[in-house]
C-alpha cells in the first residue's frame, strides 16, 4: 500500500500518461498500418487487373502478351512479384517465370472482385496474395451484345508480392512509437517531480511550522504563505484545532490551579486549628469542639474531591445508567426535603408547580443529584425571605423543567461562566464544599449524559433560572 502523497501523485501522474501513450500509439499503428495494407493491396490489385486485361481468347487459346510478363515487377529477384493463371478445371495457364516449379496457392474471389490473404513463399517469406477471378476478352470480337460472362468462362489470377518492406516500414513504426513513447515517459517523470515538488511545498511548510509548535507556544497558529486553494481548509481546520487545545490547556492550568486554592483553605483551616490546640493543655471538650472543627472541615474536602471524581468518570463516560419512568413532581419534593430546614432558616418560600401527573424517562440517580445541586445552589443564593420555585412543560419532542430563585446579582458576562469548575458568582466567598463551584458544573454534565441539556438564564428584576431540557 503506498503511503506517501508525492509517491501517489507520480504514480497516479505517470500511470495516466503511459496509459494515454499507449492508446495514442495503439491507435497510430492501427491506422497507418491500415493504410499500407490498403495501399499494398490497391497496387496488387492494379497489376492483377493489369494482367487480366492482357489476357484474351483466340480460337481457345489463352494469350498473355508478352510485354506484360517482362513488367519489372516480375523480373526482381530480390522483391519479387509472382502471378499465375488457371482455367476453371484447375489447369495452369502460365505463371511468373520466378517461379520455377513452385505454384501460388489458389485464390478464388466473386467475379472480377479482387480477394487478398497473406501467405508465405517457398523460402518462408511472407508475402500478400490477392486473387481475381474474370472473364477474359475473345480476339477480334467487338459485338457487345453477346450477353453477360459467366463462371464456366472465367480464369483465376493469382498475384503475390514480397511484403519484406512493408513490414520493415512497420517494424520502423513500432520502434518509433516505443521509442518516443520511453522519452515522452521518461521527461514527463522528470516534470512531474519537479511540479509535484513545488506543489507539496507548501504542505512541508505547514509541517515545519506545526513541529515548531510545543505545548509552551499554543498561541502561535499556522500562516505558512502561498497555501494552495486545496490546502487552506486544511490550515484553518488546524488553526481551530490549536486554539482548542490552547483552551483546553488554559482551563487545564485554571483548573489545577483551581484545585490547589479550594483544597488550601481547608487544609490551613485544618494546620490552625491543630497548632492553636497544641499551644497549651485544654479539657475534653474543648478538644471535642476541635475534633468536630476538623470533621466539618474534612467533609468539605470530601465533597469537593466526590464531585470531581463524578466529573472525571462523566467525562471518562464510567458511570452506567438505568433509566426509568419518573414522576417529576414526586422526585422534586423529595429532593427539598434535604433543604426545607435550611430554608425555613432564612424565611425562603418554596413552590412546586410542576404537575403531579407530569413524568419522563430518565436515570432517578442522578436525576436527584441534579435536582440536589440546583436547589442546594438556589437556597444558598436567594435572598433571605425570597422564593424558590420549579416549573415544568412537555413538548412534542422533549420536557422542559426550571428551578428558579430571586436574589440574582450576575451580569450578562458572569451569567456565561457559571457552568465553569470552581466558578463563583460571590468571588469573596472563602467556603468550600457544595459550594466552591462544582455544583452547577455538575449538573451541566449530568444533563448532557443524560441526553438533554441545561442553560442559565436571569431576568433584570433578579431572578436566576436553570432550564433543564431532555428528550420526551
Amino acid at each position: 500500500m503506498i503511503h506517501s502523497l508525492r509517491t501517489r501523485l507520480l504514480a497516479g501522474i505517470i500511470g495516466g500518461i503511459i496509459l494515454l501513450l499507449t492508446i495514442f500509439s495503439l491507435l497510430i499503428y492501427v491506422v497507418i498500418r491500415s493504410a499500407l495494407v490498403e495501399q499494398f493491396d490497391t497496387t496488387l490489385a492494379s497489376i492483377a487487373q493489369v494482367l487480366a486485361g492482357s489476357v484474351e481468347i483466340d480460337d481457345d487459346e489463352i494469350e498473355l502478351e508478352f510485354e506484360v510478363q517482362q513488367m519489372p515487377e516480375f523480373r526482381n529477384a530480390e522483391h519479387p512479384t509472382h502471378f499465375q493463371l488457371w482455367r476453371t478445371d484447375g489447369t495452369v495457364v502460365v505463371k511468373s517465370p520466378l517461379l520455377g516449379t513452385h505454384d501460388l496457392s489458389r485464390l478464388e474471389g466473386i467475379l472480377n472482385e479482387p480477394v487478398f490473404e497473406n501467405s508465405q513463399d517457398n523460402e518462408g517469406k511472407p508475402q500478400r496474395v490477392a486473387g481475381l477471378k474474370f472473364v477474359p476478352r475473345i480476339a477480334d470480337n467487338d459485338n457487345e451484345d453477346d450477353g453477360q460472362p459467366t463462371n464456366e468462362q472465367a480464369l483465376t489470377l493469382v498475384v503475390a508480392r514480397d511484403t519484406g518492406d512493408l513490414l520493415g516500414q512497420l517494424s520502423f513504426l513500432r520502434g518509433l512509437l516505443l521509442f518516443t513513447s520511453a522519452a515522452v515517459i521518461t521527461l514527463s517523470f522528470l516534470i512531474a517531480v519537479i511540479v509535484v515538488r513545488q506543489g507539496l511545498r507548501p504542505l512541508n511548510s505547514i509541517a515545519a511550522e506545526i513541529g515548531a509548535i510545543s505545548a509552551d507556544n499554543l498561541t502561535t497558529r499556522i500562516g505558512a504563505k502561498l497555501v494552495p486553494t486545496e490546502a487552506v481548509p486544511i490550515k484553518n481546520r488546524l488553526n481551530e484545532l490549536l486554539s482548542r487545545l490552547e483552551a483546553s490547556f488554559n482551563r487545564e492550568r485554571q483548573f489545577n490551579a483551581d484545585i490547589a486554592h479550594e483544597l488550601r483553605t481547608p487544609l490551613a483551616g485544618i494546620r490552625s486549628t491543630i497548632e492553636v490546640s497544641l499551644r497549651r493543655d485544654r479539657d475534653n471538650d474543648e478538644y471535642k469542639r476541635i475534633l468536630l472543627d476538623c470533621q466539618a472541615i474534612v467533609e468539605s474536602m470530601q465533597t469537593i474531591v466526590n464531585n470531581l471524581l463524578t466529573l472525571t468518570r462523566l467525562d471518562s463516560q464510567q458511570i452506567g445508567f438505568k433509566t426509568e419512568q419518573i414522576l417529576l413532581a414526586g422526585l422534586v419534593n423529595s429532593c427539598w426535603r434535604s433543604f426545607c430546614n435550611k430554608a425555613h432558616e432564612r424565611k425562603i418560600v418554596f413552590k412546586n408547580r410542576i404537575p403531579v401527573e407530569m413524568s419522563c424517562q430518565s436515570d432517578p440517580e442522578h436525576l436527584s443529584m441534579i435536582f440536589l445541586n440546583l436547589m442546594d445552589n438556589a437556597v444558598e443564593y436567594t435572598n433571605e425571605g425570597g422564593q424558590i420555585w420549579t416549573t415544568a412543560r412537555e413538548n412534542d419532542n422533549s420536557h422542559e423543567i426550571a428551578i428558579s430563585n430571586t436574589g440574582c446579582q450576575l451580569t450578562a458576562e458572569q451569567l456565561s461562566q457559571v457552568f465553569d469548575c470552581f466558578w463563583r458568582g460571590d468571588s469573596s466567598r472563602s467556603d468550600t464544599g457544595t459550594h466552591c463551584g462544582l455544583g452547577l458544573a455538575l449538573v451541566q454534565r449530568l444533563a448532557k449524559v443524560l441526553g438533554g441539556n441545561a442553560i442559565a438564564k436571569h431576568k433584570p428584576e433578579g431572578i436566576f433560572t436553570i432550564k433543564l431540557i431532555f428528550p420526551a
